[in-house]
Parts: C-alpha cells; sequence; structure tokens
C-alpha cells in the first residue's frame, strides 16, 4: 500500500523503548546531539516527520539488557518468545515511515550513518516474518503484522529470552519511556509504573521505592 502524499510505501516502525516519545525519535529524524548524551544523531535523509503515530500492543515482552553508552544500564529489547514467567503484552507506539527512513533509524541505532549500510530487504522480512540482517543488538527485524494495511516492523536482538542476562535500566533511560507511554497510550502513572514494574530487569532489579521517586520526578500522580 501506498501513501498518497509520499507515494512510497510506508511502514509502521514500532518502538517500545525510549523512541516512545516523540522529542526523543526527533534527534533521529531531525539530528543532533540530545540534552542527556554527548551522543550527536546525523539524521535521516529524508526529514520528513512521520506521516501517522498510533499507540500499539504486541504480542510478547519488553526486557532490559546490554550496557548502553548513551543512557548508562540496560535498555530495552522486544520478544516474541518470552520466557514461561514473564508477563504477557509489550506496549508500544507506531510511527508511518518510508522504508528509508525506517532502514535510516536501524542504521542510527547501530551507530552508523544512513546510507552506509548494505541494502536490506524489508519484502524478505515481511515474507519471512524475522529475518537477522547482521549480528547487532538490534538487527533482527521482526515483522508483527500488520495495521491498517501497513506491516508493523519491530527490530530486537537476537539473543535467547531464555538465556539472556538482565541489567537494571537507568533512572533517565526509564524516565524517558514513562514519559513515552504517558504521551502515546494516554495512561494515567498508575497504569504506566504497573506495566513498568512488572518487566524483565525492573521487576527484578529495581525497588518500589525507586520506581516512586521517579513517578515524582517525572510529574506522574499515583
Amino acid at each position: 500500500m501506498h501513501d498518497g502524499k509520499a507515494s512510497r510505501p510506508l511502514v509502521w516502525y514500532a518502538a517500545y523503548g525510549s523512541n516512545l516519545s516523540a522529542r526523543r525519535l526527533a534527534y533521529y529524524i531531525q539530528g543532533g546531539t540530545p540534552p542527556w548524551t554527548e551522543h550527536t544523531y546525523p539524521g535521516f535523509r529524508d526529514r520528513t516527520p512521520p506521516a501517522r503515530t498510533m499507540p500499539l500492543t504486541l504480542p510478547g515482552t519488553i526486557y532490559f539488557a546490554w550496557q548502553s553508552p548513551v543512557w548508562g544500564g540496560g535498555v530495552a529489547f522486544y520478544t516474541d518468545r518470552p520466557r514461561a514467567e514473564w508477563a504477557g503484552g509489550a506496549a508500544a507506539r507506531g510511527y508511518l515511515l518510508t522504508r528509508e527512513q525506517f532502514v535510516d533509524l536501524l542504521t542510527q541505532e547501530m551507530y552508523r550513518l544512513p546510507g552506509r549500510l548494505p541494502a536490506i530487504d524489508i519484502d524478505e522480512v515481511l515474507a519471512a516474518g524475522r529475518v537477522e540482517v547482521g549480528p547487532g543488538r538490534y538487527e533482527t527485524l521482526i515483522h508483527a503484522g500488520d495495521v491498517d494495511g501497513y506491516p508493523v516492523l519491530v527490530f530486537t536482538s537476537p539473543w535467547d529470552a531464555a538465556s539472556v542476562g538482565l541489567r537494571k535500566p537507568s533512572f533517565g533511560y526509564l524516565g524517558m519511556i514513562a514519559e513515552g507511554l504517558r504521551e502515546s497510550h494516554g495512561w494515567d502513572g498508575d497504569r504506566v509504573f504497573g506495566y513498568l514494574a512488572e518487566l524483565p530487569g525492573v521487576r527484578d532489579l529495581w525497588e518500589p521505592g525507586e520506581l516512586d521517586a521517579l513517578a515524582a520526578a517525572r510529574g506522574f500522580e499515583r
């Protein structure tokens, strides 16, 4: 399906981490250096804003692992093959992008410059449902269904969720996700922090009092 304005195939980019926040995603689109890091993003080659945005819920869950050089602490990863004891349902936000924009986003997530990656065959991802385009932490692409005639694409790690080591996310990173959940899903503080409290890496490594402090710092009423 094609968008009449762009005249190019579009896909839903399903964000589930800090890019739930539109102001965070804006640095990938427009480029620049966010105030919380010294890392500079080059931006998309095509800096047109997303055609649409909407809340999504994906099957599976979100967990926190690795060690972020931008945020410190663990970062969010999606799995559609969660451990049996992990809570189900991953809150996400769909941004309707061109295929080129989606690839530019993926490229920047891997700290590379847009246009420098080998061509990524989106049609292969749509046909196979799951493709590892590289070994990196965000180079496994999943076709998570379709919404309004456009495919929903998620990128995540190739790691086995059954054996991956969890890592505590930082205060700033989890706060950005909390803001993004409120912004995209319209959730109140109880729902935002009730959801976050059950995610692997938060449930196991954060204390309830820390979540209360984060809620207060970000202006959530609970």
